[in-house]
């Protein structure tokens, strides 16, 4: 049989449309839609789409499962590896993972198979139709402690609790999820999606504590005190970078964090949020990655009349997943490639200090760029060109280059070693420089992708159960 050369089109709200509003953009699949994606999968021995994947899901058995119609079993199938299958099938980066070994795609030179969008509709299915509560295990007799309810820490959580492990996570807001809650915004990311995961977890026993931040209300110290064998530290890179250029103090000058969690976690886009938030005008967000992205595509829904992406490189180098930039492009967003921000400029009127606009963003001043030789990433390295400086007028700022790791955890814990950049020291089993304090995700490695961060949880998880057992 013939096999249909491109991948099937994600069904999604029409651009104009979801401009202006925070609902979901791609809708999923259909059962008629997924059965004709998982018609596509040629079952090869080699498997090598399982080696792309951080966590190793079984992808031909749950993709036959969807040809047999049977869901439940193709569900069943990802969750023997995955904790969080709705979440990755929305926001893990396939393309560079396991679509990117697909053999349909590397030898046949065709589209992969939709390997998320599968996934997402399999997670879907079951999260719509199923009742069944996951099977708690008998308890094994040990306690372990997690620093983080974002993605490592809830893998980690999960895995030992499959295995009898007492599990508590200890989450410094007031909400599970890290990231998947303050970071992604809806309408990539229902965090209806987020609280179910969530709720699956503590089904299989994980005690989830919220409003406590190790470091301040309890010390990785104290965690032992209390009877916990092991830790397992995956409190993320919340820290965010800055340029350092002038300016950046101005009202109206947000980190991409503050700006995606004052939105996503605090609702700031409601009409009467209890957390404010710079609304309309025109938004200059500077970075290229999804975050980026996120950040841009929110402030357009939030009533921006202009948003503009001001990144350093060219679309080539865009290190944001091609689907979010195409999105972000139909949306009306504007690119201003190979420009980078000199200084952020301001309103001060002399003759009156209380005038009410001074101190705010007025605009942002920018220098073109040309593409030099690689740098150490192998990247062409960005290069000024003297002289062409320009301005845009903008009202808000978004500073989307990175975060770094909180010293927090670091700076309460003796003994715990850094890296340079702030992140954990660990070794391949995500042990740390402690004995029995394991690390895994952004602290470590700074910001990454999600499911990087899942792999890190379970790696730490099969280390800790080695370990204790």
């Amino acid at each position: 049989m013939a096999v249909n050369p491109k991948k099937n089109e994600m069904p999604a709200q029409a651009p104009e449309v979801r401009a202006h509003n925070f609902n979901e953009v791609a809708l999923g699949y259909t059962a008629e839609i997924a059965q004709d994606e998982a018609k596509r999968c040629l079952s090869c021995k080699a498997r090598p789409c399982v080696s792309g994947c951080p966590v190793n899901i079984e992808i031909p058995d749950f993709i036959n499962e969807i040809r047999r119609g049977d869901y439940e079993a193709a569900y069943r199938v990802i969750t023997r590896s995955s904790s969080l299958p709705a979440v990755c099938g929305r926001v893990c980066p396939q393309e560079s993972q396991c679509e990117a070994q697909c053999t349909l795609h590397v030898k046949a030179k065709m589209d992969p198979v939709g390997i998320g969008r599968l996934e997402r509709f399999v997670a879907d299915w079951h999260n719509e139709h199923s009742t069944q509560q996951p099977e708690r295990p008998a308890p094994n007799g040990h306690k372990v402690a997690v620093v983080g309810a974002g993605p490592s820490g809830l893998t980690c959580a999960g895995d030992l609790a499959k295995k009898g492990y007492q599990v508590s996570v200890f989450e410094a807001l007031h909400t599970a999820g890290g990231v998947l809650v303050y970071g992604i915004p809806e309408f990539r990311l229902p965090k209806a999606i987020v609280a179910r995961e969530v709720d699956t977890l503590r089904a299989l026993g994980v005690d989830i504590q919220t409003n406590v931040i190790i470091g301040k209300t309890l010390t990785v110290d104290e965690l032992f005190e209390m009877g916990y064998e092991a830790v397992f530290i995956g409190s993320g890179a919340g820290l965010p970078n800055f340029m350092n250029i002038p300016g950046e103090a101005l009202k109206g000058v947000y980190s991409a964090n503050e700006f995606l969690t004052r939105s996503n976690l605090m609702k700031a886009y409601r009409d009467d949020p209890k957390t404010p938030i710079m609304k309309g005008g025109n938004v200059a967000v500077v970075g290229g990655g999804n975050v980026a992205m996120d950040a841009a595509r929110t402030a357009l829904r939030l009533g921006a009349e202009h948003v503009y992406i001001v990144y350093r490189r060219s679309m080539e180098e865009l290190p944001a997943r091609r689907e979010e930039v195409e999105h972000a492009k139909e949306e009306g967003i504007d690119f201003r490639l190979l420009c980078n921000p000199t200084e952020i400029l301001g309103y001060q009127n002399p003759d009156n200090p209380r005038d009410p606009k001074n101190g705010f963003v007025t605009g942002i001043r920018c220098i073109k760029m040309e593409l030099g030789a690689p740098d150490a990433s192998g990247r062409r390295r960005p290069v000024e060109i003297p002289g062409s400086e320009f301005e845009l007028a903008v009202d808000t700022v978004v500073m989307a280059i990175g975060t770094s790791p909180n010293p927090l955890i670091k700076n309460t814990t003796e003994g715990l070693e850094v890296n340079r950049r702030g992140g954990i020291v660990v070794t391949e089993d995500g042990l740390t420089s402690r004995k029995n304090v394991y690390a895994g995700g952004d602290a470590v490695t700074g910001a990454a992708t999600v499911i990087s961060a899942m792999g890190a949880g379970k790696t730490a998880a099969r280390a800790i159960d080695q370990a204790l057992s």
